[in-house]
């Protein structure tokens, strides 16, 4: 799938529109899905993360098809919210419909499958270019001022306290006990908010998350001074 904005725009007018038509038929379906989940996770947070990786396409480059599909996909099957099995095999079944290319359509699925912070103790090895920059669009999602407020939101619905200090950061060492975790919110930011920035994949995404990291550390050092320590 090659990007819908370049090549195919120049010399396929008919195939340019074709997949218009179906990004904005995947567009329209993965919104459907998104409804009930929370704020964090819902339609704006994949307005912001196609924006983020915009962004790193414009430097890195890739294949934009397969990168926009991907965003707009890949929070579908997140098994906090949804039947990860189930969805998947929605997934499958929307993108068959749509005509896409079995490469592509594997491609897409291996990004969704992989991206997630808890699938690190299940990655498979698989990687591209196109993997990179998705995953590190939503890694910037979930740091700097709208990490923050995502933080804060998703403990709220999970009706988590916000800060415990007889509770201590954990290490987690498989993806179950990390799901199952019910530590308060500014715990999360040792957990894996600060540990985002140097899980970066791309250069761009590195940079970009620094900044942001670095305003983490600010709220940071303003929280426990609000709370005299």
């Amino acid at each position: 799938m090659k990007s819908y904005f370049v090549f195919e725009k120049r010399y396929h007018p008919q195939l340019i529109i074709m997949k218009s038509k179906t990004s904005q038929v995947i567009r329209d379906w993965a919104k459907s899905k998104l409804q009930s989940v929370d704020a964090g996770h819902d339609w704006w947070h994949i307005e912001r993360v196609m924006i983020n990786a915009k962004k790193l396409y414009t430097i890195e480059g890739g294949d934009w098809g397969v990168i926009e599909l991907a965003v707009l996909l890949h929070d579908v099957p997140d098994p906090k919210f949804f039947d990860e099995e189930k969805m998947l095999q929605e997934i499958i079944a929307v993108l068959n419909e749509e005509q896409l290319p079995q490469d592509d359509i594997e491609h897409i699925l291996q990004i969704i499958q992989n991206l997630s912070f808890s699938k690190q103790w299940s990655h498979n090895g698989f990687d591209s270019l196109e993997y990179r920059i998705v995953q590190d669009a939503d890694r910037l999602d979930a740091i700097g001022a709208i990490g923050i407020a995502r933080a804060f939101s998703y403990g709220g619905h999970k009706g988590r306290e916000f800060y415990n200090p007889d509770k201590k950061p954990q290490q987690y060492n498989d993806a179950m006990a990390y799901r199952k975790s019910d530590s308060p919110t500014i715990n999360h930011f040792y957990e894996k908010l600060l540990l985002l920035k140097d899980l970066m994949k791309t250069e761009a995404g590195k940079k970009m998350a620094l900044q942001r990291h670095e305003y983490m550390e600010g709220f940071l050092q303003q929280f426990y001074s609000e709370m005299g320590q």
